[in-house]
């Protein structure tokens, strides 16, 4: 308290307060406000920015919803793997829907405000589905490794009770280091100043406008997705030398091309994830650059787009499922016209 006391009483330009634009809450002096960054301030290249997040943004609603869709129409699809698929698309869909409609009316209207309360609850839904993906990559990746190294065993392995509480453990273990990195959070103060380094609200962008002691909360958003991150990934990377194993041991190529197949989307999925993910997260804040807010417009914006179309295009399930829909509804004028003639 005697740190805050300090910044409001010094007459630096750094810790200089209006007090019609702060507030006291829990003995910590908060602004009550942040601004977004933009990545220009010139009208015809936002509506451009506009145009092209509306247009990844549609993509990725219109993806995530028609999987989830093929998945819970068709009857061939309940299957764990499907299953798990499903909840990625869910979180894909959720995972755009936190950052991108705030993003899209700072474009539209150049309104960057944000208040701090939901500056904080947008930094806490992303980290809760940021992670939640993080655990349930790492979920599907022993799903295929029983489905390929076990498959006598995976019926009774994967059973729909482990794949619910498989899935389950991913959203708590989501939930859990999301409470834990705001909490620590909202131990600290701001007074100014309120610019926040990013296009939506962050853990990294929020500490470095704290006037308090962050030190604890640097080493712990270092420390955390350094140690969760890498250890899912660990996971992901013994599943799979495990899968690459059992795929050499089959005797035709085709055998081996059919069974690889099942999991080239997942891999592709958790490449582009862990690769940008690693870029934003696992590095010290003192090095925290514009060019991260680039990166982590690919990781937040470009990354749930790509999934959907990843699954869609790679899956011979799914394709097929969708084609026998469109086949249906091409068909369907011919048989109503057939049965009347």
């Amino acid at each position: 308290m005697s740190e805050l006391r300090a910044c409001l009483s010094s007459s630096e330009p750094v810790c200089s307060m209006n007090f019609s634009e702060y507030f006291l809450f829990f003995n910590h002096t908060i602004v009550r406000e942040f601004f977004l960054s933009v990545p220009t301030s010139m009208y015809e290249v936002q509506f451009l920015l506009f145009l092209s997040f509306m247009f990844v943004y549609i993509i990725t609603f219109v993806g995530n919803v028609l999987i989830l869709l093929v998945i819970q129409l068709d009857s061939c699809l309940h299957t764990p793997m499907y299953f798990f698929l499903s909840h990625l698309s869910f979180l894909d869909l959720c995972y755009s829907s936190v950052t991108v409609p705030k993003l899209l009316n700072v474009l539209s209207t150049n309104n960057r405000r944000i208040s701090f309360y939901g500056c904080i609850a947008q930094m806490y839904f992303f980290h809760v589905l940021g992670s939640s993906e993080m655990f349930l990559l790492a979920v599907m990746a022993y799903d295929r490794f029983v489905a390929i190294c076990n498959p006598l065993r995976y019926t009774i392995l994967m059973r729909r009770a482990v794949c619910v509480f498989l899935a389950g453990c991913a959203w708590l273990g989501g939930f859990a280091h999301s409470t834990f990195h705001t909490g620590f959070l909202l131990r600290l103060s701001f007074c100014g100043p309120n610019e926040l380094d990013n296009f939506f609200c962050d853990a990294t962008p929020l500490l470095k406008l704290s006037c308090s002691d962050s030190s604890l909360d640097e080493i712990l958003l270092a420390t955390t997705p350094g140690v969760l991150g890498p250890f899912c990934f660990l996971l992901i990377l013994v599943s799979y030398s495990c899968i690459v194993k059992t795929i050499l041991r089959i005797n035709s190529r085709e055998g081996r091309q059919k069974t690889f197949s099942t999991c080239a989307s997942h891999l592709m999925v958790v490449s582009i994830f862990y690769g940008t993910g690693i870029i934003v997260y696992v590095q010290p804040m003192s090095v925290y650059t514009s060019v991260n807010s680039f990166i982590t417009v690919f990781y937040a914006v470009i990354t749930p787009m790509l999934n959907p179309l990843i699954y869609a295009l790679r899956n011979k399930d799914v394709k097929g499922v969708l084609q026998k829909s469109e086949n249906r509804e091409r068909a369907g004028p011919v048989s109503v016209l057939q049965r009347e003639g």
